[in-house]
């Protein structure tokens, strides 16, 4: 039996932070496992020591970060995913004090990225169990109001986590939130759910909601609680904020106007203006000649996109697969399901003599704007693909913050002046 002191496995879950039931649901083994692992009964593999250890590189750095830098405001982070809005929150000064994402994969990248790993659930987190906090970010799932989806709303699961915010923040009332979804969502149902979602989200009295959704019951008993802020929305493009991707996403900013009732949000708020900078796909692209082959399309694979293409073509219609090269502006927008063939965008190798290749998980990295640093290979490349099609365009959501944040400042002046 191992002294725990001299135990490299056990001193660093302790880094860490996380308990042995936590590291077990981190590295997908039981907790008996982790607890033999402490015990020094039974020695880890390389692998997973290798893990913790960036785990716990990355909480200290939190703690030195954290107490040698006073907080400018702290915030919150559900269906965090792997972490896209939280970046630039964190880099403008944030503590995040709460985190929540259920899929056992971007936990993972997440724990790795920002040594904490995200509770479960959110639908069984009681909003008294959150700590207080000044801003929530929430890119709630989108499935429920996507084209790749069956565009169901609010009668899809997954377009009741909204509720779930809404009680978070009735429960909390926090000076600001920023949710992040899909452009569907402004059109979905007429216009009627996004319209839905805004009248709760500014207190009005009437909820066009249908009857019999499936949500938490903390959440319906929430929805009597009027909330009372000021909210707006706005469809912006990643390709507009120096993003190589025609990605379309709707934003919703809310600042709480009990907390600042002085302050005229309509002049004080103002969405950022898209910059003039170019953008060109060769930027985030690897060299063709350095990309394992593994990414290259197979004969196979390669005929039948060329063939739905023709058929598609003869159809009338523009469906198939879409080829990039290192000159294009941006491509298209990448999704969730890119793992399966990647035909939404495919890269020309055709000066190697190759077939189109899809684009490495560092790729995908990089067209969503993530920190050239950010660590991607503690899972598997579907998963990688996975969690970079649901993020977010990190710049984008930056110039939105420093937007948001700036507002605050501007009407905490007001609120002090009155």
């Amino acid at each position: 039996m191992t002294n725990l002191t001299d135990n490299v496995f056990y001193n660093l879950r302790i880094q860490t932070g996380m308990t042995a039931e936590q590291v077990a649901e981190l590295l997908g083994v039981s907790a008996r496992t982790v607890r033999r692992w402490d015990s020094g009964e039974v020695e880890p593999k390389k692998m997973v020591l290798s893990m913790l250890k960036g785990v716990a590189k990355k909480a200290r750095l939190n703690a030195a970060y954290a107490s040698s830098n006073k907080s400018a405001f702290s915030f919150i982070d559900l269906f965090a995913g792997i972490g896209g809005i939280r970046i630039p929150f964190q880099e403008l000064g944030g503590e995040c004090v709460f985190t929540s994402e259920w899929d056992k994969f971007a936990q993972k990248t997440y724990a790795m990225n920002f040594g904490e790993i995200p509770e479960g659930d959110i639908t069984k987190i009681p909003a008294s169990s959150i700590p207080a906090h000044d801003v929530l970010l929430a890119g709630f799932p989108c499935q429920a109001f996507s084209q790749a989806g069956l565009k169901q709303g609010f009668l899809d699961t997954r377009g009741t986590m909204f509720f779930e915010i809404q009680r978070i923040l009735s429960h909390h009332r926090p000076k600001a939130f920023v949710l992040e979804n899909v452009k569907q969502l402004r059109g979905h149902d007429k216009g009627r759910t996004l319209k839905t979602i805004l009248d709760i989200l500014r207190g009005e009295n009437e909820h066009d909601i249908p009857e019999n959704i499936p949500m938490s019951e903390e959440a319906k008993r929430s929805l009597g609680d009027e909330l009372n802020y000021w909210v707006d929305f706005r469809v912006l493009r990643a390709a507009d904020y120096g993003v190589p991707q025609n990605r379309e996403r709707v934003f919703i900013v809310g600042i709480n106007k009990d907390y600042y009732p002085d302050a005229d949000f309509n002049c004080i708020f103002k969405w950022p203006e898209a910059t003039v900078r170019e953008t060109k796909l060769g930027d985030i692209l690897q060299k063709n000649s350095d990309v394992d082959t593994k990414y290259t399309l197979s004969d196979r694979l390669w005929e039948g996109h060329q063939r739905r293409k023709r058929e598609h073509k003869l159809k009338g219609n523009g469906f198939g697969y879409s080829l990039f090269n290192r000159e294009s502006p941006y491509a298209n927008t990448i999704s969730a399901r890119y793992y399966k063939d990647g035909s939404e965008i495919l890269i020309d190798q055709s000066e190697l003599g190759k077939n189109p290749r899809k684009l490495t998980p560092r790729e995908c990295s990089r067209i969503q704007g993530f920190p050239e640093d950010f660590i991607i290979d503690c899972v598997s490349d579907v998963q990688a693909y996975k969690q970079f099609g649901n993020s977010v365009a990190v710049p984008v959501v930056r110039e939105v913050a420093k937007a948001l944040l700036d507002a605050m400042v501007c009407a905490s002046r007001v609120r002090k002046a009155a």
